[in-house]
Parts: C-alpha cells; sequence; structure tokens
C-alpha cells in the first residue's frame, strides 16, 4: 500500500527544517535510511510508531500527515499570556469571575465603539 499522496515531500520537509539527513533522521526515528528514503519517496506507508516518535522528536506529524501545520502547546500563548493565565488560575473563584465580568464589560464597551 502507498502513502497518501505528498506525504513523502512534507516528511523530507520536516527532515530538513529539523537539519538532518536521512541517516541521521531514519536513526533518530528508529529506521534505517532505506526506510527512511522509502517514506520520503511514497514507497512505504508510515508505521504508527514512527509517527509517534516524529512528535517526540520534534517533528510536525500533523503536517506530515495531512498537510496541515499545528502549533506546538508552548507556542499556542505568548510569555505576557501565560503569565496572565498562570496569575488567573492563582486566585480565588470569586475573583476570577470578577476579572471575567470586568473583561466582558471592556469587550462589550469595544464592540459598540466599533458599530
Amino acid at each position: 500500500m502507498l502513502i497518501a499522496d505528498g506525504v513523502g515531500e512534507r516528511l523530507k520537509e520536516e527532515r530538513e527544517r529539523l537539519g538532518l539527513n536521512q541517516t541521521e533522521f531514519g536513526a533518530l526515528l528508529g529506521v534505517s535510511r532505506g526506510t527512511q528514503k522509502n517514506y520520503e519517496q511514497g514507497a512505504n506507508s508510515l508505521d504508527l510508531r514512527y509517527v509517534s516518535a516524529l512528535e517526540e522528536h520534534g517533528a510536525d506529524a500533523a503536517f506530515v500527515l495531512t498537510g496541515r501545520r499545528c502549533t506546538p502547546l508552548g507556542q499556542l500563548f505568548s510569555a505576557d499570556e501565560e503569565e496572565l493565565i498562570n496569575q488567573f488560575r492563582s486566585i480565588t473563584e470569586e475573583d476570577q469571575s470578577a476579572i471575567r465580568r470586568f473583561l466582558q464589560a471592556m469587550a462589550d464597551d469595544v464592540a459598540r465603539q466599533q458599530n
């Protein structure tokens, strides 16, 4: 069975993004250079252990499989946003409720100004 169109090219793109050759990338993911080459050429289907190892070693497995980039969890928020979230989580539920009401009032005011 052949792998889906484009998977091999995207796999190669991820390998190159990580700055590795086929031998290095294959060894990192537990396959030989020949198997890595076959994956990139679309001659072999990716094995589930291999796909799991992609994520463990910094490759975007979702991009390889679907063509859509995923944002790693560690990059979803800026440092300021993470600080706000941590501060919010450290306060009481009553204070969290007050913050929610305050933010809602601010958002409503901005929406009114835009209309």
